[in-house]
């Protein structure tokens, strides 16, 4: 194995300068530690601190966070607003269609996955289930996905698809919460929580769930202890349940999303930086925008991002990382292992699991304090 000396912090420290491939993302999860529901109360989350510097580990709960940050740090979060995007069809033959909603091409024109069509044919009937059902005019087959017409006559039609949605739809969650079909008695408590509290521009398919511990009593006392806060958005899309499918990560086509920086927020980064404060991301969306950024000056933009963060890569402007625990094989692991180091991020890793954190959207949080960064 190749090793090159990364500056860090305090110190040096030695990373594979090889590409990674995908067994070395790999580790045991037991499936008990997955978590089905939220915790009682968004904040009771427990809180695995990371101090890069120390290369300690603490075992906190999430309501220490602030006790943990610094005045004049700036916490930068995704609020983007996860869109109720499952949702059914109803066959003229009584059969059942299960639909997941991407994206709306055009008002009343929407891309969506389905289960069960069947054959497409110009005899095919399908309504949206509803409470005042909504014919579908004309289905066409894509390539990877499928385009829907809803009937125009129908007044509901001309809505936009999320105000549609938040009246029909059920909340995507990811495959390993285990949810009844049709309707869950959990349906409810899933539209509120798999929701941050400062969701604002609809667009997401999964939450962004590092966001999910954040109350507004912790927003108080992140205000008290003088931490600002500012807001980017970027809306997590299908690719975020995509598997990685090479061995070797390098060869792996990271999903595209959709993003906007403002010049609020640049703002307040630049205010920061200036003041020798830090730049903490809440969340590996929020992380995949701020580092999508040219090195130096983050500018404002409204664009779409590919990034694949892996070591040996280093981050340019994040200071900082509050996130959940990930899915094993995940490119979110890789962006751990990139905040952190290999070594400390299994290490840590392992620690979560020995102490029974919950994992995945709906478990704990960690917060890395203080990441790899670039010299440059």
């Amino acid at each position: 194995m190749i090793l090159t000396s990364v500056k860090v912090g305090l110190g040096l420290t030695s990373e594979p300068m090889n590409d990674l491939t995908l067994d070395d993302l790999d580790y045991h999860l037991p499936p008990e530690q997955i978590a089905q529901a939220p915790a009682a109360e968004r904040d009771a989350s427990r809180l695995l601190h990371h101090h890069r510097a120390t290369d300690s580990i603490h075992h906190r709960q999430f309501t220490d966070l602030p006790d943990l940050l610094h005045p004049g740090d700036l916490l930068i979060l995704n609020d983007s607003r996860v869109t109720p995007a499952k949702f059914t069809l109803q066959k003229s033959t009584g059969g059942r269609v299960e639909g997941l909603f991407l994206d709306e091409a055009a008002r009343g024109h929407w891309r969506v996955m389905l289960k069960n069509v069947g054959p497409i044919h110009d005899r095919l009937r399908l309504t949206l289930d509803s409470p005042d059902p909504i014919p579908v005019r004309s289905i066409e087959r894509s390539e990877n996905h499928f385009l829907i017409e809803l009937d125009p006559d129908h007044p509901q039609a001309r809505e936009p698809a999320h105000i549609i949605l938040d009246r029909i739809g059920r909340m995507p969650l990811p495959p390993y919460i285990r949810r009844d079909r049709g309707h869950d008695d959990l349906d409810d408590l899933d539209h509120s929580r798999y929701q941050t509290v400062y969701a604002k521009s609809p667009g997401s398919i999964a939450a962004p769930t590092a966001g999910l511990h954040f109350t507004p009593r912790i927003f108080e006392a992140l205000d008290r202890r003088g931490v600002r806060r500012a807001y980017v958005t970027l809306h997590v899309g299908l690719g975020t349940f995509k598997p990685i499918e090479t061995q070797n990560l390098a060869d792996h086509q990271m999903h595209e999303e959709r993003y906007e920086l403002s010049d609020s927020t640049c703002e307040l980064i630049r205010q920061t930086r200036a003041s020798g404060h830090r730049v903490i991301a809440v969340g590996t969306t929020t992380c995949r925008v701020l580092e999508s950024q040219p090195p130096g000056e983050i500018r404002p933009t409204a664009g779409s991002t590919r990034l694949f963060l892996r070591p040996p890569q280093t981050f340019r402007h994040v200071d900082a990382l509050i996130t959940n625990f990930h899915q094993p094989r995940s490119t979110l692991i890789a962006l751990v292992m990139t905040a952190m180091g290999i070594d400390a991020q299994r290490r840590a890793y392992r620690e979560a699991v020995d102490q029974g954190y919950r994992f995945l959207s709906y478990g704990d949080s960690m917060f890395i304090d203080g990441t790899i960064k670039s010299q440059s």
